[in-house]
């Protein structure tokens, strides 16, 4: 039978890889299992543990292993990143070797929505200025990035050049310091829209990442919601002594 993503116990599933992965419970190189011991594990069908992991392994979090010793592993070829690094994209991409570019896709000036006021903690309906951009990585569509900003904290911020890092323009004129970022990722199918924006075929899986971003004060600055291409980034989590840190993503561009 032909997998396929599966409906909300699959999801589930999913997101607990997942959470398993951010909160370093699951490494690079670690081994998940056979599909007999996985689906013990979640207590959950093989069929489903099947379309549990599908998108994943498209996604290039898992690989599956023959033989003996084989069964489903973390992708042990993960880049690392000091999950506490609050570098932008592009910095991320030239530190790489790579070339980075930006299209703004729209700005808009509106009351936050009820998610928006809840992430940024505002009264609802408080102005909000929201930015899509469309990010290039070596000439080729990486991600589809939204980010939506308080407009009291940063005044004309639509009427500045938007290419370039945000988070450079909001430090350099508004004194709009990133000082810690708490993130949420999940898999997720690409719309016709967010297709055509990343030049893929419709429904190939994409990393979703939420992210809230707090200033020095633990005042929340932004709300973003990025969607990176799966077969361009790869997902990685790191931990301290101190304990695991809260943000649990990053993206590196693949060469291939």
């Amino acid at each position: 039978m032909e997998e396929t993503p599966g409906g909300a116990v699959a999801e589930d599933v999913r997101r607990r890889i997942l959470s398993m992965l951010s909160s370093g419970a699951l490494r690079p190189g670690s081994r998940l299992g056979t599909e007999r011991e996985m689906a013990e594990q979640f207590a959950v069908s093989r069929s489903t543990l099947r379309s549990a992991l599908l998108p994943l392994s498209q996604a290039g979090v898992l690989e599956r292993r023959t033989g003996r010793a084989g069964g489903t592993f973390i992708r042990a070829d993960m880049v690392q990143r000091n999950a506490a690094e609050q570098a932008g994209l592009p910095a991320r991409l030239h530190s790489g070797g790579h070339t980075s570019d930006t299209k703004v896709l729209a700005t808009d000036s509106r009351p936050a929505t009820l998610a928006e006021s809840a992430a940024l903690e505002i009264p609802q309906d408080t102005q909000v200025f929201v930015i899509r951009r469309l990010r290039y990585a070596d000439g080729v569509p990486l991600s589809v990035d939204l980010s939506c900003f308080v407009a009291a904290h940063a005044a004309d911020l639509l009427e500045q050049p938007l290419g370039g890092s945000l988070y450079e323009l909001l430090r350099q004129r508004y004194g709009l310091q990133p000082a810690g970022t708490t993130e949420t990722i999940e898999v997720v199918s690409a719309s016709p829209r967010e297709a055509k924006w990343l030049q893929i075929a419709h429904r190939k899986p994409l990393l979703a990442i939420t992210r809230v971003t707090r200033d020095s004060a633990g005042r929340p600055f932004e709300f973003a919601y990025d969607l990176f291409r799966a077969d361009r980034v790869r997902l990685t989590a790191s931990s301290n002594i101190a304990g695991v840190s809260p943000v649990s993503a990053t993206v590196v561009p693949d060469p291939a």
